[in-house]
């Protein structure tokens, strides 16, 4: 098992100076019209700074930033993120790299951190602004449109085996029932578990994610539930390995899903996990597509 407390987190109030040694060669942040996403844009010390802005966002270039920013009206998570990268040449190596993951769509994220991995990036930082509170509460919209197709997250695909006796499917349980039970239905015959952020980002949203995990419970049938906190990735990664550890010495997992629908720090873990031990059997990352799944 990976050890993934060598990894470390600590707290940035954005509202005071900055330490020192947090300074970078490089911001990687995904344009949206969030005060967080914007205000540590502005206050993050770093030579360069570059704003990604998704097709799926759908910003009219009369508003796209003053600041360097890549677009591409279409294309997969894999396409925009290999070109950004062919367009920016070879400033991702030997860089201090640091993404804000507060306004990414997930499987853009999942891609860049295996593109960093495989570019020989060794190290890099990764940000997250905790909400204060979801306007709608557990009522809030993370997607529109229930016509998600769900499907590998481009460089994710595991080589999979014919034998599905014993599949596993692991959701990060996130605020959007749809896409839980879209994701449910797309592997009905796997074994379920899903994983919920506790602690919570805050005191009342545990609540909530429960509440709205629970509508998909139809969905989800007799699964397993465990817990890992909602801004620690690193103890998802631990968590995830547990699990499968644990199902493993029950009876050996065919195929195993990951999909991760929670927080882009929960989305982090679940990179970690693939990255370490995503080799181990055949594994791939699953995600609900279309509309606006963010």
């Amino acid at each position: 098992m990976i050890d993934y407390t060598i990894f470390y987190k600590t707290p940035i109030d954005p509202e005071s100076d900055w330490p020192q040694h947090q300074e970078w060669d490089l911001l990687i942040s995904a344009f949206n019209s969030s005060k967080r996403v914007r205000e540590v844009f502005e206050r993050a010390q770093s030579a360069e700074k570059h704003w990604l802005i998704f097709p799926e966002y759908n910003y009219p270039k009369s508003e796209y930033p003053k600041e360097k920013h890549f677009s591409l009206e279409a294309g997969s998570e894999a396409e925009f993120i290999l070109k950004y990268a062919s367009a920016i040449g070879g400033q991702l190596k030997n860089a201090r790299i640091c993404i804000d993951l507060t306004g990414f769509i997930r499987p853009y994220q999942l891609v860049l951190a295996k593109l960093l991995a495989e570019q020989g990036v060794k190290q890099f930082d990764a940000l997250y602004s905790e909400p204060t509170v979801y306007s709608q509460r557990e009522k809030t919209q993370f997607s529109f449109g229930s016509n998600c197709a769900v499907r590998q997250v481009r460089g994710f695909e595991g080589a999979h085996s014919t034998d599905t006796s014993n599949d596993l499917l692991i959701i990060g349980a996130g605020y959007d029932d749809e896409l839980i039970s879209q994701v449910a239905h797309y592997k009905e015959g796997a074994k379920k578990v899903q994983l919920l952020g506790l602690p919570s980002l805050r005191a009342d949203m545990y609540q909530e994610n429960v509440l709205k995990a629970d509508r998909a419970e139809e969905s989800l049938g007799p699964a397993e539930t465990f817990f890992a906190p909602a801004n620690d990735p690193f103890v998802t990664a631990s968590v995830l390995s547990e699990i499968t550890t644990e199902h493993e010495r029950r009876t050996p997992i065919t195929n195993l899903y990951l999909s991760p629908l929670a927080s882009k720090a929960q989305v982090l873990g679940f990179w970690l996990f693939h990255h370490f031990e995503g080799t181990l059997r055949p594994t791939s990352i699953i995600y609900p597509f279309n509309g606006l799944c963010c």
